[in-house]
């Protein structure tokens, strides 16, 4: 019973401490290897291609006047920016809000088909080199565009991604400081991905392509940003990764809503999972398929299932020593500050100290809540949009 137990946990609890903090070590020791062999490559900011900045927006009259004026004040020439929005389905007033603005290109249908429809619809009307998707609920510092079309300057480079931050107004806040944290942890791990190769997929809310690159995407793609920029990395291509090019993005209102956005996220990660499977052969991928795997594979898939088998084969071993004790004492204690942090939330009452155990707990859950809605198939391609805290 011992041996069988212990084959278990040391398995599984592996599996946990690399997909969450093995690989970041590993990935920050092989950074500083690859530093010490190789010079990093100097940007030129002399690069500017035309660019088409193509925003796709569903009923953001709350959001789309500051997006525009956002928009425009971006520091790129004039002359070399298109500046293109798509409101199809819009039922309020952002497509008027948008018609406002002669130096905005709109495209309208009242049908509402989703963002890849009406992305995809868009791509013909683009003039640029390199097209930029960006939400229509967030907003540009104003060298993103310079900052990411720079990387274009490789010709091995097909897709840059921006950054993601999170506006953390209130830091007593549980949704704004668990999503903020672990944004700056996946900025982290992005920034050593490219150093050490190529980012593993795009943050919808900020990345480019080359024009050329583009092709129509399956029409039930639930995270397409993440599944189109794979596809052009498995045509030989490299994603570059640009923290200096950020959207700011109010945090969800609330956990729910936050939960909300994760389970779509996990169950399209699935579903690219299986539409990728290509990429899991490293006789082919090589280092990509060692970073895919790492970073991505293992988070929607082994890492939650191993949780729950660490604690029982845990609580099977109690008996044989202090360090198993020690551990299942501190899962113990991990697990209730999450659910402590739970029930205070629910009273809207906030402790800094349960924000990270309750935010793990959250993100894992929504992995199971994925894959049961992608084995179902009753996750919609179209977005339930999630609530974002007021200004």
């Amino acid at each position: 019973m011992l041996n069988y137990n212990t084959y278990f946990f040391w398995i599984c609890i592996f599996l946990v401490f690399y997909t969450y903090i093995g690989y970041f070590i590993l990935l920050f020791l092989l950074v500083k290897i690859n530093r010490f062999f190789y010079q990093k490559e100097i940007l030129s900011s002399n690069y500017q291609p035309n660019v088409t900045l193509l925003i796709a927006a569903y009923n953001e009259e709350n959001y789309i006047k500051e997006k525009i004026e956002n928009s425009l004040a971006l520091d790129y020439p004039k002359d070399k920016i298109q500046f293109l929005f798509v409101t199809d389905g819009s039922s309020d007033k952002t497509p008027d809000i948008v018609g406002n603005y002669p130096q905005i290109n709109l495209m309208h249908q009242s049908a509402r088909q989703g963002k890849i429809m009406a992305v995809e619809r868009a791509m013909p009307e683009v003039h640029g080199e390199i097209v930029i998707f960006t939400d229509a609920n967030t907003l540009l510092n104003k060298e993103a565009i310079k900052n990411i079309v720079r990387h274009f300057a490789n010709e091995k480079v097909g897709v840059v991604s921006g950054e993601k931050r999170i506006l953390n107004r209130n830091v007593d806040e549980a949704a704004g400081a668990g999503e903020g944290f672990y944004w700056k942890y996946e900025s982290k791990l992005k920034q050593w991905d490219d150093e050490l190769y190529s980012v593993m997929g795009a943050a919808g809310e900020l990345f480019a392509i080359r024009t050329y690159l583009f092709e129509p995407i399956p029409k039930d793609s639930l995270i397409e940003d993440f599944y189109m920029s794979f596809k052009i990395m498995e045509k030989g291509y490299k994603i570059a990764y640009e923290p200096e090019a950020y959207a700011l993005e109010e945090p969800s209102a609330s956990v729910k809503e936050e939960l909300k956005r994760k389970i779509r996220i996990a169950a399209g990660g699935i579903q690219s999972i299986v539409r990728l499977k290509e990429l899991l052969n490293p006789f082919k991928y090589g280092v990509i398929t060692f970073q895919y795997i790492s970073h991505r594979v293992l988070r929607w898939t082994l890492a939650p299932l191993a949780l729950p088998i660490v604690f029982v084969s845990n609580a099977l071993l109690w008996k044989h020593g202090f360090f198993y004790q020690f551990i299942m004492l501190n899962q113990v204690f991990f697990y209730f500050a999450a659910l402590f942090g739970w029930l205070l939330e629910k009273k809207h009452i906030r402790l800094k100290l349960l924000f990270i155990p309750y935010y793990f707990c959250m993100m894992n859950y929504a992995v199971y809540a994925g894959f049961k809605r992608y084995m179902q198939g009753s996750q919609s391609v179209l977005w339930e949009k999630s609530a974002r805290r007021a200004n």
